[in-house]
């Protein structure tokens, strides 16, 4: 019997290498949904994150028309890169609405004088309040909101080329 002991310790080790290798080659989706999918809109009144421009209210997303609600700031580098994303979607007839987080008026003027403009209103979010309401864990993210202010659709992190067609999609869906 103490032949057969003498292997525990390589089996054990061969157990647990296996196991990092399994899970290093399947990780854990690391997203957190928003529990906000399906419910109403919270309520919320924000100015505008610049002059010109109005602010952002739920009562603005009941208006009987889907629209897009993308969460984003001047400082956050993914937000430069889904840009012209957010343009194109623009041009396609999508309606779109900010909330800029924790942001200086100055801030995002220049970052819509720079990477362009595609939102009908931007709200201004300098505590993160609407944001954690709407249960976004970080910019940017997207909303698909339907025209009863009830959000069907959640895209998390940056849009990529790729992401045009399902946004599109989910956005005509909530019609």
């Amino acid at each position: 019997m103490s032949h057969r002991l003498r292997f525990l310790p390589l089996l054990l080790l061969v157990v647990f290498v296996g196991a990092v290798a399994w899970r290093l080659a399947n990780p854990m989706d690391e997203r957190i949904a928003s529990r906000m999918i399906g419910q109403q809109v919270p309520a919320f009144a924000l100015s505008p994150a610049v002059p010109g421009k109005p602010g952002l209210a739920s009562a603005d997303l009941v208006a009987g028309q889907p629209r897009l609600v993308n969460v984003f700031a001047s400082w956050c580098v993914p937000c430069v890169a889904e840009a012209p994303l957010l343009l194109e979607l623009n041009r396609r007839g999508v309606p779109i609405e900010a909330v800029a987080v924790r942001d200086k008026p100055q801030d995002v003027a220049s970052f819509l004088a720079r990477h362009g403009d595609p939102f009908g209103a931007i709200g201004s979010d300098a505590d993160s309040r609407v944001q954690l309401d709407l249960g976004s864990s970080g910019v940017p993210e997207t909303f698909v909101v339907d025209g009863r202010g009830v959000i069907r659709y959640q895209h998390m992190g940056p849009i990529e080329p790729g992401d045009l067609t399902t946004i599109q999609r989910e956005w005509e869906a909530a019609r």
